[in-house]
């Protein structure tokens, strides 16, 4: 039953209501330093800078008391398709850097670029995924909408739907593990019928086959949900209402200032090298 086990291991959002001294953060200035910890890992491409990213996401992670086996889990799923994603962007690197070659295979002729370009999309995933697992263990969902509508509260005086916005970000948190869920639960009726799920043997190509079976329920399955969740907050008359006010009031220390000056000037250094 090992094989149909997926939900403990997608641990995006899932909130840990941990008394740590993260937790007791300004919602606003967690948000803000994840998002920084991200751009920092879209623009670097130096070792070192994301050595600098994966240093403070770890440091997080252990400032939260989050531990680092389970933090490390939310890699397991996705590791496999990463790794493809690496392999073929070492064959299709069209960078221009000139660079020692590596080895030859066939026709193509790999370099230490395109080595460090698959290594470096690999890392850059990794980063992402850790990111956002460490902002789903320390925020919760009521802290992600009060932080959100207070960042963004200059862009609704301009008239744009902020509030639709938080509601999207939310939606889409509570989602991830509903589909590990549905697929989940996909797989232990196909195997019901005769369907062969050990994947834990053949490597990637046989792990690979026993997934496509699932794709084409699990979309329908999660248009239907989504069709669903659409009708019922219709028929319950949400709308956004730009006059809406809150019992919660957010706190800015200066605790809250220095994580984002440290974390800020960490990013700024992996972005500069």
């Amino acid at each position: 039953m090992d094989n149909f086990e997926y939900i403990r291991n997608i641990t995006i959002g899932q909130y840990l209501p941990l008394d740590s001294w993260v937790h007791r953060l300004d919602p606003r200035s967690r948000i803000v330093a994840v998002i920084f910890i991200l751009i920092a890992a879209i623009i670097t491409s130096h070792p070192i800078g994301f050595l600098l990213c994966l240093g403070l996401i770890f440091v997080g992670l252990a400032l939260a008391r989050i531990p680092l086996d389970y933090g490390l889990r939310s890699l397991l799923p996705p590791l496999p398709f990463l790794i493809g994603l690496s392999i073929l962007q070492i064959f299709i690197n069209f960078s221009r850097v000139p660079s020692p070659d590596v080895f030859q295979l066939g026709s193509f002729v790999i370099s230490q670029a395109d080595l460090w370009a698959g290594t470096a999309l690999l890392l850059r995933f990794v980063v992402f995924i850790l990111g956002l697992s460490l902002a789903s263990f320390c925020i919760s969902t009521s802290e992600i909408t009060h932080g959100l509508e207070r960042l963004l509260s200059p862009l609704a005086r301009r008239g744009l739907p902020t509030y639709d916005i938080v509601m999207v970000v939310q939606v889409t948190l509570h989602f991830l593990p509903f589909l590990a869920q549905a697929t989940e639960s996909i797989a232990k009726a196909q195997a019901s019928r005769g369907q062969d799920w050990d994947n834990g043997k053949g490597g990637l190509v046989q792990r690979a086959r026993c997934v496509l079976p699932v794709i084409v329920p699990l979309i329908l399955i999660s248009l239907r949900s989504a069709e669903n969740l659409a009708l019922a907050m219709d028929a319950r008359g949400y709308a956004t209402n730009t006059n809406r006010t809150s019992m919660t009031v957010l706190q800015f220390r200066a605790r809250d200032a220095i994580v984002l000056l440290v974390v800020a000037l960490i990013s700024l250094s992996a972005i500069l090298l």
